[in-house]
């Protein structure tokens, strides 16, 4: 194992290759008047640029073939697809607000969910919720979901692989799950296949329908743009319920984004080391999604007319990558950052993703320089 982490920290990222790419390693920018058009920005925040064919932030020009397409999915497709959605929320909402009948939510530390529910009632809350992402993907468009496991190539000899992979063993399962992030979509995969508990917005909480089922799948909620101690609040939350679902195998596990946002796919943004205090092994899983007309990255496109796109696509493809259990080493538990970043190049590496150094400021930087440009039009 160290002999493996050796390798990881010595081997290079991917650099963007002459075909796709002729870029070198992002570094975070800073936003210049002068930037004024669409190229230059598009140089600058790469990680975040649509190159479907509906275009910066979903508003190219598109041809016939395509609006004639749109016009067909809006009067047959959507209206279909909002109705199944709507019962398929309406429906959990049910079946949540009947598991927690006479119960009272969890509110230490300012939270209040019901992550701890016990018997009967969350083993109906975990497999309703599996079976019914599932189905509402299968609604979306992503009939089919192609995943994989893939063992990052080892430079031991068999000996030591096997006498690691003991002592693995003994280590206990992993506390959270770590994934990039590439659109909200990626949260109903986790929920149809691992059904984990996730870090919110507190509005979230408040919403119809939705609030109940967070508080029912556990969700750590924060204030995004508060640095205040409430944040330091949620992370202590974060760090606990990791440390219980690494030595309790009946508490929920975590599902932690450590980019902090969305990108366009291609792209691996840095870790923030929230996910990696609690010095417990991780679960990286790697998402990526194909496609021909729309892609399904939420990076800069409105939420409205993302939602609408997606409903209008025929078919959506996802493809999931699922890595082994990653023990940290003694020198990692001892520097988040640096269990963080070795995490991160293991899934840039078997990913096939390009280290990127921007970060949300950047993207914000982004989205209001393409407002900008759009308003000037």
């Amino acid at each position: 194992m160290e002999s493996e982490l050796r390798d990881l920290n010595s081997k290079p990222p991917r650099q963007p290759d002459p075909i796709r790419d002729d870029r070198p390693l992002l570094k975070s920018v800073s936003f210049s008047a002068a930037a004024t058009s669409t190229d230059e920005l598009e140089k600058k925040f790469a990680a975040f640029v649509r190159r479907d064919a509906y275009g910066t932030m979903g508003r190219g020009e598109l041809p016939t073939r395509e609006k004639v397409l749109l016009g067909v999915a809006l009067v047959t497709l959507v209206p279909l697809r909002v109705v199944a959605v709507m019962i398929i929320l309406l429906l959990y909402y049910l079946i949540c607000r009947v598991c927690t009948i006479c119960l009272v939510p969890n509110r230490e530390q300012e939270q209040e969910d019901f992550a701890h529910i016990i018997g009967w009632r969350r083993i109906v809350i975990v497999q309703c919720g599996r079976a019914l992402s599932r189905l509402m993907l299968f609604v979306l468009g992503f009939y089919w979901i192609t995943q994989s496991y893939r063992i990052p190539h080892l430079h031991e000899d068999p000996t030591t692989i096997r006498e690691n992979r003991g002592q693995l063993e003994d280590m206990g399962r992993p506390g959270v799950i770590v994934s990039n992030h590439v659109s909200y979509l990626d949260i109903l995969y986790h929920m149809s296949y691992s059904f984990p508990s996730f870090v919110a917005k507190r509005s979230v909480a408040k919403l119809p329908l939705v609030g109940l089922i967070s508080k029912c799948l556990g969700c750590v909620y924060v204030q995004r743009e508060s640095k205040s101690s409430d944040f330091k609040g949620a992370s202590a939350v974060v760090t606990e319920r990791i440390r219980e679902a690494h030595q309790n195998t009946s508490a929920p596990i975590m599902m932690l984004f450590p980019e902090g946002t969305t990108t366009s796919g291609d792209f691996l943004l840095p870790f923030k080391t929230g996910g990696f205090l609690a010095k417990a092994p991780v679960l990286p899983v790697i998402l990526s999604y194909h496609y021909q007309r729309l892609s399904p990255a939420w990076d800069s496109i409105s939420g409205v007319r993302h939602v609408i796109f997606i409903l209008c696509q025929f078919v959506n493809y996802m493809e999931v990558t699922r890595l082994p259990t990653y023990y940290p080493l003694q020198q990692e538990k001892d520097d988040p950052k640096l269990f963080a970043n070795n995490v991160r190049r293991l899934m840039a590496s078997e990913g096939n993703l390009i280290l990127s150094d921007v970060g949300l400021a950047e993207k914000r930087i982004y989205h209001a320089a393409l407002n900008g440009l759009f308003s000037q039009c």
